[in-house]
């Protein structure tokens, strides 16, 4: 796997987003299955592990703390605060309080002494940018992080939350279909030396090409009330990978090897974490890191995904409020 940087750590330039072993998909798989694609991750080469206090109410960070555990000095550990389950809720708080009490509960489910990289998952608009990187700047301190990271945040924020201590790594959705990165944050990403980690860069398994009617997702699927996976939307945005078969065909890969070789292409300050539940597709998501792209066919799927293209907001409107994030 090549590596990139991140936080001063040279890491596998895909990393894995841990999220869907435990949380947004619909029913988690079986904790056997979850252990078994985390230990061939690190088969595959990955380093770079995400989670989060929120992601499974807290269970996320257990499992991979304890499949992580005996690996922990060669891999690069990264979870969240600012958004966690309070009374089985899912609740936005970035105190100075509930970051403390977050990050001892991190460290004991993922049984280790200190994070790589602690970032705040969710601005919470209540309180300034800068007393909640206070908090965080303290724990560096105390040496229970490494370094802070921000998500979902502006490239105005990034810039206040930056100016109160330096932060190495900013993490929002950036994907084919989600452009809005390139508004502002990607460039201050690169002027001020900060990672940009790329979530959902398979556009929550659009971007695969195996969704193609939204009636089957379950209650609990995050999805199933998001706009662009609404029936009218979804169809009209199938028609946009139908316009990129060709090129991923000409590379002998697929439509999901396709989408990550493009984000890989965005700039080496660019790290994607895509997730899965399938073994299968994990393998397949580290082989895009074989494939370079020539600048035609890079062009041609950016005309085909310019945002005015993509049909439906990202978030329900309550969500799309929470975050601070440029939009078209």
């Amino acid at each position: 796997m090549k590596q990139r940087s991140i936080a001063g750590n040279w890491v596998s330039e895909i990393g894995l987003g841990c999220m869907n072993l435990s949380h947004a998909y619909g029913t988690p798989p079986q904790e056997s299955d979850g252990i078994a694609l985390l230990e061939k991750a690190l088969d595959f080469g990955v380093t770079h592990f995400d989670t989060a206090a929120l992601y499974g109410f807290g269970a996320n960070e257990k499992l991979v703390g304890k499949v992580l555990k005996p690996h922990r000095q060669r891999i690069f550990l990264a979870s969240k605060c600012g958004m966690r389950a309070v009374d089985g809720k899912r609740v936005i708080d970035g105190s100075p309080k509930a970051i403390r009490e977050t990050i001892e509960q991190s460290l004991s489910s993922l049984q280790t002494d200190v994070l790589d990289l602690y970032y705040l998952h969710r601005w919470d608009k209540s309180i300034p940018i800068e007393e909640s990187v206070g908090e965080l700047s303290r724990l560096v301190d105390e040496g229970k992080i490494k370094s802070i990271g921000l998500s979902e945040v502006s490239a105005v924020t990034l810039r206040k939350a930056h100016s109160e201590h330096p932060i190495s790594a900013l993490q929002s959705e950036y994907s084919l279909w989600t452009r809005n990165p390139e508004i502002a944050c990607l460039e201050t990403c690169l002027e001020l030396d900060i990672a940009f980690v790329a979530f959902s860069p398979l556009g929550r398994g659009f971007l695969s090409g195996d969704i193609n009617d939204s009636s089957g997702f379950l209650d609990q699927d995050i999805r199933k009330n998001m706009p662009r996976f609404q029936a009218n939307n979804l169809q009209e945005n199938l028609s946009l990978l139908e316009q990129i078969h060709s090129i991923a065909n000409a590379y002998n890969c697929t439509l999901s090897q396709l989408s990550l070789a493009w984000l890989l292409h965005q700039g080496p300050h660019v790290l994607p974490i895509p997730g899965t539940t399938q073994i299968d597709h994990l393998a397949e998501n580290m082989q895009a890191s074989k494939i370079v792209l020539k600048p035609a066919d890079l062009k041609q799927l950016e005309e085909v995904f310019i945002h005015s293209a993509v049909v439906g907001a990202r978030y329900p409107t309550a969500t799309q409020l929470e975050i601070d994030t440029e939009k078209f």
